[in-house]
């Protein structure tokens, strides 16, 4: 993480890009350094947003390309199992990309998403207001918690 901070606000955006990815990375940690050592609070959120949505999108992508063929060969899903997933992600369409923050499963959401080929610009636009959300309360507690000491 120290290598992260010190590269200051390109530091928060791969820490936050490599977040959204399955790489166990945790960029609130940097955010909150970054916070604490007076770095602007709209730059940092604005970069941080940035960086984890593009890892999110590309989550997205990489569920895009899927093929049927590949997830019964590879990991042994079948057909009707997908289909059920298809099912529950139908449910909440494109709303559910608001909860790809959430670590481990919001990876999954992400490429569950691209994979069912749910339209792109609703999935952007959820992921990016869940992203920021996810953020700008990170934020906040991180500031209350400064207060506090």
């Amino acid at each position: 993480m120290e290598s992260f901070v010190e590269l200051g606000l390109l530091g928060l955006f791969i820490a936050s890009f490599l977040a959204a990815t399955i790489l166990p990375m945790n960029s609130e940690i940097v955010l909150s350094v970054l916070l604490v050592n007076n770095y602007s609070l709209s730059a940092s959120l604005f970069v941080a947003t940035l960086g984890n949505w593009l890892g999110g999108i590309t989550n997205y992508g990489l569920g895009y390309l899927g093929k049927w063929e590949l997830l019964d060969r590879f990991w042994g899903f079948k057909r009707e199992k997908i289909e059920q997933m298809k099912i529950k992600i139908d449910q909440f369409g494109s709303f559910l990309a608001f909860f790809c923050w959430m670590p481990v499963i919001g990876d999954l959401f992400a490429v569950g998403l691209g994979f069912f080929k749910i339209p792109f610009l609703r999935v952007s636009f959820w992921m990016l207001v869940g992203k920021a959300v996810r953020y700008v309360v990170w934020a906040a507690i991180t500031y209350w918690g400064i207060s506090f000491f």
